[in-house]
This record gives structure tokens, C-alpha cells and sequence, in this order.
């Protein structure tokens, strides 16, 4: 609930107006349950309890990368359904990558997430409390979300934009939207959608190929949304909310590395102000598919930016615990 909802729902029941800001704050702090909020009285934490229900997330493991300290939570769902969610720790704060959905239905060829299908979305709270419950269980303040992990947040667009208003609200986790970013395979319509709320967060758009045919061999979306399209869909965002557009790119080796690739993204992106983020592949043992080598990234990115085209090769986080782009993954309750 937003705090409005939550104020009328205890509007309702009779209760003064002041509960409503005491509970919204106890569940900024990660409460799992009324019985925690020990500055209400033991009948009204009674009522409240058969009046609402919270989806408090179970902890079943935690592991930590012994190269950078990047941490991977395993998550029990109120269903007994799990997600993972990857906290990823920087000089500049804390960001915590979210999973948006149990499994996807995207089939990408390159990703684990998506072993499996698609069994449901994730409601807004549980997305919610994956943030909160990650920075109490850490220790540690969440600076900042990027909606990278399982699922497609554009196919679950209506509980993940009541998920920013929630992680939005001053009066709640008040992680402000340009400290969000949201990565999308390229759901056109989606992706309009968004761009008629002119939120401020970063929309990241998984492309891994500058063209149709090699696009179709990795990501099966391409069929229904060609890269024409993903490109005037990110021209026309870009024109209705002023933020730049961030392009994701995994470097499949013998697939989409080629210089012919990299020459053919500048062709495309040159002059359009968008940032080419380049993924050094994440090796799935279910995928077969292997990263470029050292120097065809170095080539690649050389290409790229003496083209005119900003671009960076992003740091690989938590590899060695497989929290890194690619690898998470639902389903690992079951080797527990």
C-alpha cells in the first residue's frame, strides 16, 4: 500500500491518523510482522493482523564473493516460491539488484533467469521488501536499485511502477529515481508506457545485437519487436523525459563481437547521446555460449568509441557466487 491507501484503509477502522505514519515507518525498516512494532498496543497489533497481511521475505541463504564482497540473498516467498537478489557494493554506496518476476518467459539464450519459463510476477511489496530486507540483512543503507535481476520488469509494468512509488516515497526507503535504474529486453509498447510517466530513473535496454538476424539468434523478443523498432521506441524516451538511454551489451564470442558489429552499433547510435554499457559474458553451464576474449572486447570498445559512441565495459561483481549478469537464476531452493 501507498501511504494515501494505507491512511484510508486506517481511516476506516477508526484509527487516528498518526498510526498510519508510525506502521509506514516500520515497514521502511524491514518489520516482518505487527508483533515487531512494539509502539503499538497489543490489541491493535492483534486487530491489524487479522485486517492485513505482509509478505515478509524468508532468508534461505547468503552467500559472499570472496573476490569483491558482492553478496547474493536467496529469498523464500510466501508461496515457497524463491528469487535471488544480488547486493553490489561501491565507493559511491550500495546498489541492490532486484529480481521483478519468479523466472521469465523472455528465453533469452544467454541467461539462466530464464530456465525454466515464467511461474508469476513479483507483487510490488515483494519487490519492496527484497530492497529492504537486503540493506537490514547486509547491515548496511541502500543507495541505490537497479532492476536487473530475474524476470522482465516491463511484463510486470503495473506492480513494478507501484514498486518506484513505494521505494520512491520520502516517507518510505526515499531512494530517489535517479538512482534507479530499470533494464528492459525491449517491450516497445512498455517501454511508451514508461516513457509517458516521465520518471527520472535510467531505462537500460539489453540489445546484444545491432541487427535483426544476429538479435533473433539471442533474444526470441527480436520477432516481435525488431531493433527498428527498440531504437525510435529509445529515441522517442529519450525525447519525452530527457534521460539518456543506456544500451546493455554481451559479448557472445563468434556471434555478436565481430568489428562488422561494433561498426554497425556506431552506425546506429552515433549522435543520439545513449551510452553502450559492454558485458563481458557470464558463462552459463546450461547455455554453451562463451565470452569474447580480452582483446575483442578491447577491439570492440575501441571501435565504439572512436566512432563517437560513449561506451564502458562493465565490471564483473560476484562471478565466483554466480550473482553476476546472467546467473541468477530461481529454482536453487531445490539443491538447499
Amino acid at each position: 500500500m501507498t501511504l494515501p491507501e494505507l491512511s484510508a484503509a486506517f481511516q476506516a477502522m477508526g484509527l487516528p491518523g498518526y498510526r498510519t505514519e508510525q506502521v509506514f515507518r516500520w515497514l521502511g525498516r524491514g518489520a516482518g510482522s505487527f508483533e515487531e512494532m512494539t509502539d503499538l498496543s497489543k490489541q491493535l497489533r492483534a486487530q491489524l493482523s487479522e485486517a492485513f497481511r505482509l509478505t515478509a521475505l524468508v532468508r534461505l541463504r547468503r552467500q559472499i564473493s570472496k573476490l569483491d564482497g558482492t553478496e547474493k540473498f536467496l529469498w523464500a516467498l510466501p508461496d515457497g516460491e524463491s528469487v535471488e537478489t544480488v547486493l553490489m557494493r561501491y565507493k559511491h554506496g550500495n546498489t541492490v539488484c532486484i529480481s521483478s518476476q519468479v523466472g521469465c518467459r523472455m528465453g533469452c539464450a544467454f541467461c539462466a533467469s530464464t530456465i525454466g519459463g515464467k511461474v508469476r510476477d513479483l507483487t510490488a511489496a515483494e519487490m519492496l521488501d527484497e530492497v529492504i530486507r537486503t540493506g537490514v540483512e547486509a547491515g548496511c543503507r541502500v543507495d541505490g536499485i537497479v532492476l536487473m535481476g530475474i524476470g522482465e520488469p516491463l511484463d510486470n509494468f503495473d506492480n513494478v511502477v507501484r514498486f518506484l512509488t513505494l521505494v520512491n516515497d520520502p516517507d518510505g526507503a526515499n531512494i530517489g529515481m535517479r538512482h534507479i535504474s530499470l533494464s528492459t529486453c525491449g517491450l516497445v509498447d512498455a517501454i511508451d508506457k514508461l516513457a509517458a510517466l516521465r520518471l527520472q530513473l535510467t531505462l537500460s535496454v539489453s540489445l546484444h545485437a545491432p541487427d535483426d538476424e544476429t538479435r533473433s539468434r539471442l533474444m526470441p523478443v527480436n520477432a516481435r519487436y525488431g531493433v527498428d523498432q527498440v531504437y525510435a521506441a529509445c529515441e522517442r524516451y529519450f525525447r519525452t523525459t530527457g534521460r539518456r538511454v543506456s544500451y546493455e551489451y554481451a559479448l557472445v564470442r563468434d556471434v555478436n563481437d565481430t568489428p562488422w558489429h561494433a561498426r554497425e552499433l556506431v552506425r546506429r547510435l552515433r549522435g543520439t547521446g545513449s551510452h553502450v554499457n559492454l558485458i563481458r559474458l557470464n558463462y552459463v553451464s546450461e547455455r554453451g555460449l562463451m565470452p569474447s576474449s580480452e582483446d575483442t572486447v578491447r577491439t570492440f570498445t575501441k571501435i565504439l568509441v572512436d566512432g563517437g559512441v560513449t561506451a564502458t565495459v562493465r565490471r564483473r561483481l560476484g562471478s565466483d557466487i554466480d550473482a553476476a549478469c546472467g546467473q541468477l537464476r530461481r529454482g536453487e531452493m531445490r539443491k538447499l
